[in-house]
């Protein structure tokens, strides 16, 4: 998940941004609770990932709820020609990234909620510990899960101008 090579680095957390803050006709979300289109609790907003290339916005670092957790992580099986076999959710890795064209902001209601991905999906998400750094080939295999029908190619320059990276103001 995380690299060892910060010149790579794209993603960065908002709180460790002095010089950044949210602009001023976006809603700052962080501590406002996530939920799927059936009104599931997904968790709370930790923080907010930017991408300092593109000086915007591009995921929700959401710290996932309990019940979330519980309902388990299916293994993901890859044929043994593959390499590796299956990965679990180990303890301790409680957190996962939403693109936050995924979301809509409820100002009024003061949640953010996602309709594209199900309760479900976020149980079979690959988490990470708080404040691991997000990696390409992490984002490539979350995308997999979230659109599966997305063919995602990691080095492409256009990475982030995919609809689901594409802010969604109500």
């Amino acid at each position: 998940m995380s690299t060892n090579d910060k010149s790579n680095k794209r993603l960065y957390r908002l709180d460790d941004l002095s010089d950044y803050k949210v602009a001023s006709d976006y809603t700052d979300v962080r501590g406002w609770e996530l939920s799927d289109a059936e009104g599931r609790r997904i968790g709370v907003i930790d923080n907010l990932l930017v991408n300092k290339f593109e000086e915007r916005v591009v995921y929700l670092d959401v710290e996932v709820n309990e019940e979330l957790i519980k309902k388990g992580h299916e293994v993901f099986r890859t044929p043994a020609s593959e390499g590796i076999h299956e990965y679990l959710n180990k303890e301790g890795e409680d957190h996962l990234v939403v693109p936050i064209g995924a979301v809509a902001i409820d100002e009024d209601a003061g949640k953010v909620v996602c309709n594209t991905i199900n309760f479900d999906t976020f149980a079979q998400t690959n988490r990470f510990n708080k404040g691991a750094d997000i990696d390409r080939e992490y984002e490539v295999k979350l995308l997999a899960v979230y659109y599966p029908e997305d063919e995602i190619n990691p080095d492409e320059e256009e990475f982030y101008n995919r609809r689901y990276f594409n802010n969604n103001k109500s």
